[in-house]
């Protein structure tokens, strides 16, 4: 009979979250995470098992690649059937990216995985750390009344707010606000309570088994359109030895200059294979290439719509299909539809 403690286990990659202060010489160092329950006397009072697995050596976030993507989601499946939830400590700097692949990586998961971090050190008085991670520990072991996960998917938490993983982007580097999701609503808020938003959050099928994917395939370039961007420069990136996909950040809502030269461009370059995905440089809303003239000069070159995709959604989500061997036409295909509630198609 399976133990009916709520158990979660702490996956700590490196970041703020686990450093504290050298107290002779003041440098962050990296901390045993052994000594967890030290520094953070609150988790006590969980009735949880709680266990933790840390990457060694640490990896500062800026560090952070799909071969660390691929680490994270052997160990969620090494371990799937032993927690109830995984909560993952990370860097702030690449979080959103590490979040929107695992959402994509971990398909039929039922069982939450919460990543978080913090602004200051866990060990520093006025820390952020402690807050977010017992919350994040919280949500990944909570439950509805018919033993289902609360939260079966991939999300963000951090300063009260819970967020769907591939949803956020880091939009602040100095206050505790650090994620925001434009796009999409919060899935929880923690005050006095955690207030859940059900309809919000995606639904699982407990009965298919979790498949852990881990290919990804790096050819990938982000193209951020300015006004006066030279023909030279976007010749070069289209022509990128090895290159297989482009996101394309353009202006409003999908508007790209009108340039005989840069259609054309666009053009020979979805001939040769290039998969372009049209996302707004704005923070908020999406692209409608249907709506003005300008974007559907950019449909007509073969470029496709990337709808309400955050760049750091767009990149992963491409690498993540590219690096299964997909056909042109399919990959195309998958980035029009949402496979994890990435986009918000009207």
């Amino acid at each position: 009979m399976k133990d009916a403690t709520p158990s979660v286990l702490l996956i700590y990659t490196g970041g703020t979250i686990g450093m504290i202060a050298n107290p002779e010489t003041g440098a962050l160092e990296n901390f045993n995470f052994a000594h967890l329950l030290k520094h953070v006397p609150e988790l006590k009072r969980f009735n949880y098992r709680i266990s933790s697995h840390p990457f060694d050596p640490p990896i500062d976030s800026s560090d952070m690649e799909p071969l660390h993507w691929a680490r994270l989601a052997g160990i969620i499946a090494e371990h799937y059937e032993m927690y109830d939830g995984f909560v993952i400590l990370h860097g702030t700097d690449t979080m959103a990216y590490t979040a929107s692949a695992l959402s994509f990586m971990l398909e039929n998961l039922s069982k939450p995985v919460i990543l978080t971090g913090s602004q200051l050190p866990i060990g520093t008085l006025r820390t952020d750390g402690k807050e977010n991670l017992i919350t994040a520990i919280e949500i990944a072991a909570a439950k509805n009344s018919d033993g289902t996960a609360t939260v079966p998917e991939v999300c963000i938490f951090f300063e009260n707010h819970l967020m769907r993983g591939n949803r956020t982007t880091k939009i602040n580097a100095e206050n505790f606000n650090a994620f925001r999701s434009f796009n999409y609503p919060v899935l929880a808020k923690a005050g006095i309570h955690i207030k859940y938003e059900p309809n919000l959050i995606r639904k699982a099928d407990g009965k298919k088994p979790l498949i852990a994917h881990r290919l990804f395939d790096t050819s990938v370039v982000i193209l951020t359109l300015f006004p006066g961007i030279e023909e030279r420069i976007v010749t070069s990136v289209l022509h990128v030895p090895g290159l297989k996909a482009v996101v394309l950040k353009t202006f409003g809502s999908g508007n790209a200059p009108q340039k005989e030269w840069f259609i054309r461009q666009l053009k020979e370059a979805t001939e040769r294979g290039i998969v372009i995905v049209n996302i707004t440089q704005c923070t908020s809303g999406g692209v409608e290439m249907e709506r003005y003239e300008t974007g559907m000069h950019l449909l007509e070159a073969g470029v496709i719509s990337g709808y309400d995709s955050t760049p750091e959604c767009a990149v992963t989500k491409l690498m993540f299909l590219l690096g299964h061997g997909l056909t042109n036409k399919e990959i195309r295909q998958k980035m029009n539809s949402s496979l994890a509630g990435e986009i918000t198609k009207r």
